[in-house]
């Protein structure tokens, strides 16, 4: 099935309408002989009524069609075209071989993937948020749990794609760092895949106010440092920076874990 004509700015040349739907060639292939070109979908289903050329009734088969030449390609790209979610407000105007893209990207398509906000973590369609699990934890007794095992699991697949590391210098430690430095270490976890409902705690959890009591003074770091050789790191790709986090570090004593996880960044040390 074709554009709707409707859909252009400026005029259109016939020959680049379909004469099965009358709307737009979409994805055209034409008869070998007569040269006649016709959307794909719309020509398999006529085949599937008659093997004939719908113009001037030439036998031709599926297999004997073939693209259409490259100057009747580029005549389509660069037809402008409405965004196919004008309805819900989109008011942009792209050529032909950019709407798909375009319409991928758009903020006002329902389908987009999104993240739901709720916390539970989950990507679905724009129009579907309302229906996010989340939203009916209160009706429920058993989705809260559904909920969290959920969310866990995308932070276990998301810790499981990072490399292990090894602190070799703790004594390099930053436990206050500023923000141009947290804004850096913030991007890279965002660029390595880290789940969006997790990263500000994170964040917030790279500076010392946040940290276990087993890691909140001097001297309770430098008590616990031979500790320290027994965390599971993952770096944080590209910085001078790790990751603890709870789900890998069950080992540990409580003192010296933070749920979902904690940053340390360092001066230099990392392997």
């Amino acid at each position: 099935m074709g554009f709707d004509l409707g859909r252009f700015h400026g005029e259109v040349d016939e020959e680049l309408i379909c004469s099965i739907c009358s709307g737009v060639l979409e994805d055209p292939l034409q008869a070998p002989q007569c040269e006649h070109a016709f959307c794909r979908s719309c020509i398999h289903e006529w085949f599937l009524r008659q093997q004939t050329c719908p113009v001037d009734r030439t036998p031709v088969t599926t297999a004997q069609l073939k693209p259409v030449p490259r100057i009747l390609r580029n005549l389509l790209s660069r037809l402008l075209i409405t965004c196919d979610n004008s309805s819900f407000g989109c008011g942009a105007v792209v050529k032909l071989d950019r709407l798909t893209a375009h319409e991928a990207e758009c903020e006002y398509n329902p389908k987009r993937p999104v993240q739901c906000q709720q916390g539970c973590g989950l990507v679905i369609p724009k129009d579907e948020l309302k229906e996010c699990i989340r939203t009916i934890t209160i009706s429920h007794p058993y989705v809260p749990n559904l909920v969290e095992s959920i969310g866990q699991d995308e932070i276990s697949r998301w810790t499981s794609s990072l490399q292990r590391a090894r602190v070799t210098r703790w004594g390099g430690m930053i436990s206050t760092p500023d923000v141009v430095l947290q804004a850096m270490v913030k991007r890279a976890l965002i660029e390595s895949g880290c789940p969006s409902h997790i990263i500000n705690d994170l964040m917030e959890n790279a500076h010392e106010r946040r940290w276990p009591s087993g890691l909140s003074t001097l001297e309770t770091r430098q008590t616990n440092r031979r500790q320290y050789e027994n965390y599971v790191c993952k770096r944080i790709p590209g910085k001078q920076a790790v990751v603890v986090m709870a789900c890998d570090n069950s080992h540990m004593n409580v003192d010296l874990l933070l749920n979902p996880g904690l940053v340390m960044i360092f001066a230099h040390g990392i392997e």
